[in-house]
């Protein structure tokens, strides 16, 4: 009885706590989550409670069990809804994917670029040495 007395307070402090925070982050709405369905399993755990009720012939019993076991259900629905919610903000929709390849494209691009200026410097260069080495050679050349 003491656990499900327990279980009673926790599933009203935790449903007190989804009342009053509706604008709560994402990680209070899953621990929030977490321990609905906790608070909600507890009462249904004990098994020789669960026996004895079984056997009761006291209606009250049973619908206790009922409704240990239709606030477990509905704390996993909310648990379920919440992963579900979690798993579309991870999913980037079309439009953010074709922006992202398109970013990293144009990095691509400019790293490219950057690249061919440097390639094309030290062409640049070597012609320039090559001609001063001509220029030597054609001048040696004349002397002789």
């Amino acid at each position: 009885m003491g656990d499900r007395q327990l279980g009673e307070q926790q599933q009203q402090g935790v449903d007190q706590q989804l009342a009053s925070s509706p604008a709560a982050s994402t990680k209070d709405d899953m621990v929030s989550s977490v321990m609905a369905l906790e608070a909600a399993l507890l009462p249904c755990l004990p098994a020789r409670e669960l026996q004895a009720i079984d056997r009761s012939p006291h209606p009250s019993h049973q619908i206790d069990v009922d409704r240990y076991a239709r606030d477990f259900m509905e704390a996993a629905k909310k648990l379920q809804l919440h992963f579900i919610s979690l798993q579309r903000e991870d999913k980037p929709t079309k439009v953010e994917m074709l922006r992202k390849d398109i970013t990293l494209m144009e990095e691509e691009l400019d790293r490219k670029n950057e690249l061919i200026k440097k390639q094309e410097s030290l062409v640049l260069e070597w012609k320039k040495e090559l001609k001063e080495q001509m220029d030597k050679h054609k001048t040696e050349l004349e002397r002789v």
